[in-house]
């Protein structure tokens, strides 16, 4: 008789529950961030390199549409909504013995979420991880966890596209 005590942890439930974990993170170290920085000085962490402060985006990536008078809210949103379907849809129908893909798809799903959350409740997504280098006069826009689980998820999917595919099919048709 198999071993039931832990079905949560069986696939595909311990992907979602990872980014169920990492939405939690995100929300908690923005709530963090706006808590401390919104109307104070931002906190220096690696002199001339790396800050926390507080950023509001209306927009996509970048700020992309933040001033388009507040649709975009509604159309990211839904996006969002749409695509975290999409990929709870996705880890479901992936091959149990799998780890790297769902592993990469948990942290899109968790990021998106995270993202999604904000833009209901706020009308806007909470950053607060500021990168740049004082010397170059160079300076990345203000992110939050939930981009870094979306880049990182993202890195992972095109490095599984672009090395790892053709193994598992020699190794799908080899078990066949």
């Amino acid at each position: 008789m198999p071993d039931t005590r832990f079905r949560l942890f069986a696939h595909p439930w311990r992907w979602y529950l990872l980014a169920a974990l990492l939405v939690w993170l995100d929300l908690v170290t923005k709530t963090w961030s706006k808590g401390l920085f919104e109307f104070g000085p931002a906190m220096q962490v690696i002199p001339d390199v790396l800050r926390f402060t507080y950023a509001e985006n209306r927009g996509a990536a970048f700020s992309f549409l933040a001033n388009a008078g507040g649709w975009q809210r509604w159309l990211f949103g839904a996006i969002a909504l749409g695509f975290s379907v999409f990929v709870i849809r996705w880890i479901w129908k992936l091959d149990a013995k799998l780890r790297w893909e769902p592993l990469a798809l948990a942290l899109i799903l968790s990021g998106a979420v995270g993202n999604l959350y904000d833009r209901v409740v706020f009308g806007y997504v909470r950053d607060f991880i500021h990168v740049y280098y004082q010397a170059w006069n160079f300076s990345f826009p203000v992110f939050n966890v939930a981009d870094i689980a979306i880049s990182i998820g993202a890195a992972m999917l095109v490095i599984d596209l672009l090395f790892m595919a053709d193994k598992d099919k020699k190794e799908g048709s080899a078990a066949v």
